[in-house]
């Protein structure tokens, strides 16, 4: 009985996976994504002077946007009194502490590199920012004329007092809290101006009458700082006291209730108008405003002191991506051409590249032209008779959807689904889905209660008396300008299994269908998670196989917590797992007798990372799954999503070798720790920068050839 006692006590006692010590939160991870982005502007080394400054922009951009939805919504939590632990065991108000904590930080980075680094080195290669202080007399003046001809007549002074309301602060506008006091009553008094978003934030001097310089120096001021050096011209007869900048930040998550909504369009339009008016989430102001007007802004905001973000220098940062304007090639990224592969082989006929053999493309080392030349062709050819497509971000002055109102307008008939929901582009896409309606195309506005945010087209065309189904696959939006930006996969393909599948989505997207029977598709929400885990669980049953097992998954955030667990699973029977997570990841690599066998990088560069791709060993049989999917529970049970399987076995090798190319970059990845600490991935041996050898094609050739050599 002893004996039998002693070997029990020494079993190993299995983790328990649901400990919230085995987990990051979701939103101080999202943070420490903006600190990698942040990092590429600190780096003197990572980036021209001109990109760091973009990377600054960025970072910025990105911070207002986490405010008016993420931490928005952690407070409408915390007002409701609502005290559910997130899934590292935080409470609502012990997020919101942390996240303020992480913030100032950041920003104390932001600004000190920006004003001690960036603003110095631009400087030293002839681009100033300068005061209006710090001019001449004769620069002044020319300076007050410019004011009064092009910029005055578009400020409106507002007042605040007994007889005038406090006025509306837009969201992210930037305001002038002003200090009077009249000549005759001698009286205090306060003022708002806003300064206008319709003009420019950074003046050119280069650009006004008048203002001449003797050196080649491109010179800049800040609008705000030229209104607020000629506010005597918006109130004459009243003594300028004082002016002090503060930026006003709102909550933007448009609530729909789609169940009482009679009209989509009309309901999101009304939500759109609504955005401008939501709770404020934060105050930006200058450490110099008195507590006098901190306070008065603070009551008629109605905000309290963790809202109020004091921050040295200019407010509002997003906008140095205006920099990018000066024709400096030298402090700019080095231009590059993408390579055209189907208009060199084919000569642009894209339906006979495309029966010919699957076609896979990576953007934007490849041109995005095929994506718009496939629906351009469509549109002009006689033997064409449909095209169904969804749009989720189609960005502005769209020549795919120019092309499929070309498409109505010779006669095809066209389906679209225009996801009006897709934050931030609702106006942007409603003015497509009119356009569209407008010329005859079957316009649906997406599913009740789901975003649909799968990338999907699909082209019948008649071909010696038999209908022929082409598709185009994506992992990104269909949006030529996020192309030259965004990494991702396109698949063209004519594969009739897939084909039928697609056909069935699109008709569930635009019918009464209800089938769910996908075999090749994974398709959220029906089964995504289920089918992804299954394939998780079968690599654990191949490895105690042959003890091979390998899965590498590529996206954009890691935040599923039945998905991770399986991953935990898997990692502890042994399986090796490699997990790129550009954003959010909520996972611990690294932890004994949990997850040691898995590894996170994240790689931040010149493209943002945007490709999603999910590879399986199994046993031999290599499963690659490309898509619009991350492992998100909003992926998984709150959108329309599509996975979809490569089927040609030399582009699987291809995404393989490029995934195995990602997890060997040592100058732009960064590994995280089993604390959930990044670090970067140091340089050991020689440089490998994958997205630099993306861009040279015949080194990306080289490395998968010598990959798939070795593979062999």
């Amino acid at each position: 009985m002893d004996h039998l006692t002693a070997d029990f006590v020494s079993l190993p006692v299995a983790p328990d996976l649901r400990d919230p010590a085995y987990y990051i939160n979701r939103e101080l991870s999202w943070l420490e994504f903006n600190q990698r982005v942040l990092e590429e502007a600190l780096d003197p080394d990572a980036h021209p002077l001109l990109e760091r400054a973009k990377f600054i922009s960025i970072f910025s951009s990105n911070l207002d946007e986490f405010f008016m939805i993420r931490v928005a919504g952690i407070e409408d939590q915390l007002d409701a009194g609502i005290q559910e632990r997130t899934i590292d065991g935080l409470t609502p108000g012990e997020q919101l502490a942390k996240i303020r904590e992480r913030i100032f930080l950041q920003l104390r980075q932001r600004n000190d590199c920006f004003y001690d680094d960036i603003l110095p080195a631009l400087a030293e290669k002839g681009i100033e920012f300068v005061r209006f202080a710090d001019l001449s007399d004769e620069q002044r003046d020319a300076l007050r004329h410019y004011f009064r001809q092009e910029i005055f007549p578009v400020l409106t002074p507002l007042a605040f007092d007994t007889g005038h309301p406090f006025p509306f602060l837009s969201n992210l506008s930037l305001n002038l809290a002003i200090e009077l006091n009249d000549k005759e009553s001698h009286t205090h008094k306060f003022a708002r101006v806003k300064v206008p978003s319709i003009l420019p934030r950074l003046l050119f001097l280069g650009d006004i009458e008048g203002l001449t310089f003797d050196d080649k120096v491109f010179r800049y001021i800040w609008l705000e700082d030229l209104i607020a050096n000629n506010l005597e011209q918006l109130f004459p007869k009243m003594q300028i006291i004082n002016s002090h900048l503060f930026r006003v930040i709102r909550n933007a998550d448009i609530e729909i209730e789609e169940d009482e909504a009679g009209d989509l369009l009309e309901t999101i339009e009304q939500g759109i108008r609504s955005r401008r008016y939501g709770r404020v989430v934060r105050l930006d102001i200058g450490p110099e405003m008195p507590e006098s007007i901190r306070k008065l802004l603070m009551k008629n905001l109605d905000v309290i002191d963790s809202n109020v973000y004091e921050i040295g220098g200019v407010l509002g940062l997003g906008c140095l991506v205006e920099l990018l304007r000066i024709d400096r090639p030298d402090l700019k990224d080095e231009p590059f051409i993408p390579v055209n592969r189907i208009e060199e082989q084919f000569e642009g006929d894209i339906f006979s590249a495309i029966k010919a053999k699957d076609r896979l493309l990576y953007h934007p080392y490849d041109s995005f032209q095929p994506v718009v030349d496939f629906i351009r062709q469509a549109a002009n050819d006689p033997d064409v008779l449909s095209i169904k497509q969804t749009l989720y971000r189609v960005g502005s002055n769209s020549p795919i959807v120019k092309a499929l109102m070309n498409a109505v307008e010779h006669g095809k008939q066209v389906a679209v689904l225009v996801e009006l929901k897709a934050r931030f582009d609702e106006e942007n896409n409603i003015v497509w889905a009119r356009a569209l309606e407008d010329v005859g195309a079957h316009v649906i506005y997406g599913l009740p209660g789901l975003k649909t945010h799968a990338k999907l087209t699909m082209i019948v065309r008649r071909e010696q008396h038999k209908l022929k189904r082409y598709l185009h696959l994506g992992t990104g939006n269909y949006n030529p300008a996020t192309g030259k930006i965004y990494t991702d996969y396109s698949l063209f393909t004519v594969n009739e299994r897939l084909a039928s599948e697609v056909a069935e989505l699109f008709n569930a997207l635009t019918g009464y269908s209800k089938y769910t029977d996908y075999m090749k598709l994974l398709v959220s929400p029906i089964n995504t998670r289920k089918k992804i885990i299954a394939k998780i669980e079968r690599e654990v049953e191949q490895h105690r196989k042959s003890g091979k097992g390998r899965i590498i998954m590529k996206m954009n955030s890691l935040v599923d917590d039945k998905t991770i667990r399986a991953l935990y699973r898997a990692s502890g029977e042994g399986v090796k797992i490699d997990l790129i997570v550009r954003g959010i990841c909520c996972l611990k690599p690294g932890i004994p007798g949990v997850s040691e066998n898995i590894r996170v990088t994240s790689i931040i560069g010149r493209f943002l990372e945007h490709s999603r791709a999910y590879y399986f060993a199994n046993g031999g049989n290599c499963e690659l799954y490309l898509g619009s999917a991350d492992i998100m529970p909003r992926n998984l049970d709150h959108r329309v999503e599509t996975l979809f399987p490569v089927l040609d076995r030399e582009i699987i090798r291809t995404v393989k070798s490029d995934l195995e190319l990602m997890l060997l970059d040592n100058t732009k990845s960064w590994l995280m720790q089993p604390d959930g600490i990044y670090r970067k991935n140091c340089c050991e041996g020689s440089e490998i920068n994958s997205q630099s050898i993306f861009l040279n094609q015949s080194a990306r050739r080289k490395f998968s050839n010598k990959f798939n050599q070795d593979e062999l």
